[in-house]
């Protein structure tokens, strides 16, 4: 216990003081690198405390990652101001992500693994974010994410559900396992059920809908993509909670 404390207060303290100096330390390159990949590697710091440290030391990575890239690389420089809306969204965007991958990444802790840092697992995660900030449909962002799924667990097929919880299927989890009846199901040695997988979508701790995921058989997604889909899910949860379901 007392080394997770510590490692603790160090991921804070690392939140607090690790994104305003890579961002001091891209000031030379301000004018020749686009700020969506300045914001891709404040993302990347994120995820990486995140990734030593609890929820606390993730949330407060991202939210210094957007105050700070606000101050260095949004005009009018070097005030806490945004005045162009391409600016606004990628600020929203830096924080909303950032927030999502630490949640990710303090998963991935608990269960003991390498935090998810592939640049195509978190450009799927922004590019969602992108969408549901971009988007008044919910819909659009269902149909985003079940499109997501079946590329990023190499699915068959993939539908959604609204609201509806029939039979009892095995279940894709927060924490990446399935859950089949009572027992979990070792996918990591015999794949995804050959059967479908229902991957539940809440947002604000309510439940929306379910993807019922239809597996290949025999491939075999790995965890940082289970936790992924299920960041996904989440993701498209929020949307239909921001929405009103509809």
């Amino acid at each position: 216990m007392p080394h997770y404390l510590d490692r603790d207060r160090i991921a804070i303290l690392a939140a607090l003081v690790a994104p305003p100096a890579i961002a001091a330390a891209l000031l030379p390159f301000r004018t020749g690198l686009p700020n969506t990949s300045v914001a891709l590697v404040m993302v990347v710091i994120v995820v990486a405390i995140a990734a030593n440290g609890n929820r606390v030391a993730g949330a407060l990575a991202a939210i210094s990652a957007a105050v700070w890239f606000d101050f260095f690389f949004t005009q009018p420089y070097h005030r806490f101001a945004v005045t162009k809306p391409a600016d606004v969204q990628t600020v929203i965007l830096l924080l909303v992500v950032g927030l999502a991958v630490s949640q990710l990444a303090a998963r991935a802790r608990r269960l003991q693994v390498i935090a998810v840092t592939d640049a195509g697992y978190l450009a799927q995660i922004h590019d969602t974010a992108e969408l549901a900030q971009s988007t008044k449909s919910s819909g659009a962002v269902v149909d985003h994410v079940t499109a997501q799924l079946v590329d990023l667990l190499n699915l068959r097929g993939c539908r959604f559900e609204y609201g509806t919880l029939i039979g009892h299927p095995p279940r894709l989890e927060q924490d990446g396992t399935v859950v089949w009846g009572r027992k979990r199901w070792d996918v990591d040695r015999l794949g995804l059920p050959d059967e479908e997988v229902e991957l539940r979508a809440f947002g604000n701790g309510r439940f929306h809908g379910r993807f019922m995921l239809d597996p290949t058989p025999g491939s075999i997604p790995p965890l940082q993509a289970r936790l992924v889909a299920v960041t996904l899910a989440d993701q498209a949860g929020a949307a239909l909670d921001t929405a009103g379901g509809g």
